[in-house]
């Protein structure tokens, strides 16, 4: 039987193009995508040389699948799972951009921040104008005793707060700056592994994740990341 016309310059394809639709079509019809198949397909992504132009092809096939299944009845949840996994598979990881948005009251702010610090293998650069959030306090101390260099830029009025945790992270080598200035030091921003920005209006306490209105995001853009550590550098060379 003739295939439809949307589809037929997919199939009359090289043979390596029509080894990753068969792949394609093979788990779509699973309604999953397998460990193998995602390492097939990533290998094609980074191994083969496809262009941009040859991804996005392959991506919108993948979006013609969805659909078919989705016209049939099939489970709707199963095909998005399904969807999802291949559209970031046909991604180069240099376009996979991370993008998240968390809130609070409620504890995905102070999860996002202490897994982060968690994940941080190199340095974590913190401008935030106070922390007194015992949680993520810790999270700072098994940061640098896994070896992961830390600054941290804060404001000199919060920094002597009661329950301020400002002079314990001092007490362990942590090196902290304060402003020292009349005016306050008010950001609140993250670097992790000189990669990824974290910043909001979510302030490092108990109260923000207990009864405060704040938000927090999370980006991976390098030219983002690159403005707030040049904003770091100048406010670490400033303060002593």
């Amino acid at each position: 039987m003739e295939r439809p016309a949307r589809e037929r310059s997919f199939y009359d394809a090289p043979v390596k193009d029509g080894e990753m639709l068969t792949i394609l079509r093979e788990s779509a019809e699973d309604r999953r995508l397998s460990r193998s198949e995602k390492k097939a397909l990533r290998a094609v992504v980074e191994d083969a040389g496809l262009d941009r132009a040859a991804l996005s092809r392959f991506r919108r096939h993948a979006f013609v699948l969805a659909r078919e299944l989705a016209s049939s009845g099939r489970e709707s949840a199963q095909i998005l799972d399904w969807l999802e996994d291949t559209v970031k598979a046909l991604t180069p990881r240099e376009e996979a951009r991370r993008a998240e948005v968390h809130f609070s009251p409620g504890e995905d702010c102070l999860r996002a921040i202490v897994a982060n610090m968690n994940a941080a293998r190199e340095q974590i650069d913190i401008c935030v104008f106070t922390i007194t959030d015992d949680r993520i306090s810790a999270a700072i101390v098994e940061a640098a005793a896994r070896g992961v260099a830390l600054r941290v830029v804060t404001d000199d009025d919060k920094a002597f707060d009661r329950g301020s945790d400002i002079a314990r992270l001092d007490a362990r080598g942590i090196e902290v700056r304060v402003d020292g200035e009349p005016s306050h030091m008010h950001h609140k921003f993250a670097i992790f592994d000189r990669r990824i920005l974290l910043t909001g209006s979510y302030n490092w306490t108990r109260s923000a994740a207990s009864v405060n209105d704040e938000n927090l995001m999370l980006v991976d853009e390098p030219r983002l990341v690159g403005r707030f550590a040049e904003h770091f550098e100048r406010l670490w060379s400033r303060y002593r």
